[in-house]
């Protein structure tokens, strides 16, 4: 340690509150810098080292916070001995707060501050000083620093971190277990008196619970405490300062403590005797009921296995354990039969599945009750004797034999009588029938196992009196050979013979086979049906047999095709044979036995071309002929269709006039300018969509009076086209606009001008004045428009 700091820590040590004041402070003392200098500068070589003599005083300032006078709070006095009072120094004050809140005298170097302090805000500040001549600006000290420190007072009352905890224990825990450590913190200074120092005190939750004062660990304070009994407790701590003496400030905080569950309880039934049903028909699986024990206990403390232990219907029930609702659920174990027994008696236990060795002391934990299962009578469907049928039979029975029986019984104590038949569904041909009191099984149509080797059928039995009780049962019939089909060649065969051949030459292997299946598997016998100077067969034994030759060469000229009737016979009883002809070619064919040519044309064409070149000429000429066909087609349904194709054809007509300007092209079907003016006499035209077979003389309409009534002209029109000859033979549409015949103008229509052979004289209209000149032009083209 240096000379240096050995002095400011003893200046420190001399200047606190208890021994100076700071007005003293700064007073020089020679005699005791000099002794500490000579006491504790070390020597070097003989030498005695000099410290550099100060020229003023330094130290700590102390500061009371949170100061509530009026007038600034006095922090002490900075002074150099190079002052003489007469004002010729100058002091400036820097660093922390510095001319905010500390403030210096110039003059006297008194400091000063200006407003209250919070320890806790900063707890010191740190400054330089230095004087300077006023007149020459020099500094006549060099620059010093120090520090102005706060002393603490108790203004701030212990604070918790959160204003709720939250914690839990176990149930039945022992005295003193701990529960959870609260602390609180204080802003005050802990190196400076007690106003820092926190005891804790429980205001709420005794008995039940402590807490220590030094740490803030609460406790259990109570034995056996029990969740079922009580659950959840709240718990107020208290933290107080300066000791937890009188006058201290204080905080508080809530702990909500839940005792968490352990397993104290055990399960127990809440009735010794539990009665349950069930059907006899009731399916092996079938829920019968429920049982429960209750436990006091929480999640996997309560859970609990089911198990029957005794009773006489252990073999015909199980139990399951729910684990969601932690029931027992009993299911049957086997069919049930109520006219065997209708009342079994179980011994259910229950017992907890996890089980706290601290708390054995408490009993077992497991209880038993008994359960009593009454079964309930049905009505029964009929029973079968066996759970399915296989009768056999031969093919060559007669009909209406017998081939088998099925039995069934009412199970019911009540028996009832059964009544058998036969689901047409697997018996579409209905080649079996079944007597209904009976359940005989026969046929009713001829068998043939080539066509079905077996009949799946199904057999329904109906109790009579209630026929909704029924049973199914599946009977097999399967349906034996007989040896009732002859033999036959496996394939067709295309057999020939070249023009060369030799006797004796092979020129087909042949094999038959047989819709029959005997049990010694098939056997069959080849021979001639008549003897045959051409050819012969020879029996390999093996069910295949050859087809030699039996003279040397053969003139497809002469003979071109020769037919070989072959007899099969097979070994079975009893014995079926039939006759198959081979239709044997004489061909032409290479010194190698390869068949060449089979038809006597080919020897007329030409020897140059092969059988592919004429078949690729063949086939080019078909497509030719076929694009031909084609072309012609297509141009053909160019042409379009007459109107009427014959005078047989005939169909209705609608004639459609939606035309304004058409004129007189409009009245092509019907002559309706006599409609429009009576008075105008024209011929009958005749209809130019069809020839008649007869022309007959037109006649002429007689004019209607003056005075004749629109409905009597109306049916006037009618009865003349009804009777009119040259009508067409099919319906058509007429329009009747009768309009009277009193206008002097008469008619304006230009349907009128159909009526009269020659032209109109429309110039008239240029007289009615300019509006109709326009009429006139259109109407006036005279022979033009006719043209057109």
């Amino acid at each position: 340690m240096t000379i240096y700091q050995f002095l400011r820590l003893f200046v420190l040590w001399a200047c606190l509150p208890q021994f100076c004041s700071p007005e003293l402070m700064f007073r020089r003392t020679p005699g005791l810098q000099q002794m500490i200098a000579e006491a504790r500068i070390p020597r070097n070589d003989g030498k005695i080292l000099h410290r550099q003599k100060r020229g003023w005083m330094w130290n700590q300032f102390f500061l009371l916070e949170e100061y509530t006078g009026s007038d600034y709070q006095y922090v002490g006095k900075l002074h150099s001995d190079q002052d003489k009072g007469d004002g010729s120094l100058k002091y400036i004050l820097s660093g922390d707060g510095a001319g905010t809140l500390f403030i210096i005298d110039e003059k006297t170097g008194d400091i000063h501050a200006t407003r209250r302090i919070d320890r806790e805000e900063k707890a010191f500040y740190t400054l330089r000083a230095q004087a300077i001549n006023r007149r020459t600006l020099r500094p006549v000290e060099p620059e010093s620093e120090f520090v102005i420190k706060i002393h603490d007072i108790n203004d701030n009352e212990p604070t918790f971190p959160e204003e709720i905890y939250t914690a839990s224990v176990p149930e039945m825990s022992v005295v003193g277990t701990s529960v959870v450590q609260v602390t609180a913190t204080d802003a005050d200074d802990p190196s400076y008196g007690n106003s820092a120092r926190v005891i804790y005190s429980i205001l709420q939750g005794q008995p039940y619970f402590s807490v220590e004062p030094e740490t803030g660990i609460i406790r259990t304070a109570l034995p056996n405490m029990n969740r079922e009994n009580r659950e959840q407790y709240q718990v107020v701590i208290q933290a107080k300062d300066m000791g937890g003496q009188m006058g201290g400030l204080s905080g508080t905080t809530t702990v909500n403590i839940t005792l968490t569950d352990v397993n104290d309880n055990p399960p127990r039934f809440p009735q010794n005797t539990i009665h349950l049903r069930v059907l006899e028909s009731s399916p092996v699986g079938t829920a019968v009921g429920s049982v429960k024990a209750t436990d006091a206990d929480m999640g996997k403390n309560a859970e609990v296995d089911y198990r029957i232990i005794d009773g006489d219907g252990t073999d015909m029930f199980d139990i399951i354990t729910e684990k969601d609702t932690q029931e027992g659920i009993i299911t049957v174990k086997k069919p049930l039969d109520y006219e065997s027994r209708r009342l079994y008696t179980l011994k259910v236990e229950a017992e907890n599945t996890h089980v706290d060795p601290r708390f054995y002391y408490l009993g077992p934990f497991k209880d038993t009750t008994i359960v009593k299962i009454s079964i309930e009578d049905v009505d029964e469907p009929p029973v079968f004797s066996r759970s399915s049928y296989l009768f056999e039979v031969h093919e060559d029975i007669e009909v209406g034999t017998i081939i088998g029986t099925v039995m069934a019984r009412d199970p019911d104590s009540t028996s009832s009588p059964i009544r058998f038949t036969l689901d047409r569904h697997t018996d579409l041909d209905r080649i079996f029938n079944i007597h209904s009191g009976n359940g005989s099984l026969y046929t009713s149509k001829p068998l043939d196992r080539e066509l079905s080797q077996w009949h799946n059928l199904t057999v329904i039995a109906a109790e009579i009196n209630n026929p909704k009780e029924t049973t199914r049962v599946s009977v097999f019939v399967r349906i034996l050979d007989v040896n009732d089909n002859a033999p036959q060649f496996a394939v067709f065969y295309d057999t020939f013979v070249c023009e060369n051949a030799r006797p004796g030459q092979l020129i087909q292997t042949i094999s038959a086979v047989d819709k029959d299946d005997p049990l010694g598997g098939q056997k069959f016998f080849f021979s001639l049906a008549a003897v045959n100077p051409n050819f012969t067969v020879q029996d390999n034994e093996d069910n295949t047999a050859r087809i030699l030759t039996r003279k040397n060469g053969f003139n497809r000229h002469e003979i071109s095709t020769y037919l070989l009737p072959v007899v099969i016979s097979d070994n079975d009883y009893p014995i079926q044979s039939s006759t198959g002809t081979l239709t044997i070619r004489v061909c032409a064919c290479d010194s190698q036995g390869n068949m060449q040519s089979c038809s006597a044309e080919a020897l007329l064409l030409p020897a140059g071309l092969s059988t592919g070149a004429l078949i690729a000429i063949l086939l080019c000429i078909i497509i030719l002929l076929v694009i031909v066909v084609l072309f012609a087609a297509l141009k053909r349904q160019r042409k379009t269709e007459p109107l009427i194709l014959s005078k047989e054809d005939i169909r209705d007509n609608i004639v459609s006039y939606n035309d304004e300007g058409g004129g007189e092209e409009d009245t092509q079907a019907f002559d309706i300018g006599t409609l429009r003016n009576p008075a105008a006499i024209e011929e009958k035209k005749l209809r130019r969509d069809i020839i008649p077979e007869t022309l007959f003389i037109p006649r002429r309409t007689p004019t209607a009076p003056d005075n004749t009534d629109v409905r009597d002209f109306i049916n006037e029109r009618l009865k003349e086209h009804d009777l009119d000859p040259t009508a067409p033979p099919y319906d058509s549409l007429a329009t009747y606009a009768y309009e009277g015949n009193d206008s002097i103008a008469e008619s304006l229509s230009s349907l009128e001008s159909g009526t009269t052979e020659g032209d109109q004289n429309y110039d008239y209209l240029r007289e009615w004045g300019p509006r109709f000149n326009k009429l006139a032009e259109m109407y006036g083209g005279g022979e033009s428009d006719k043209d057109a």
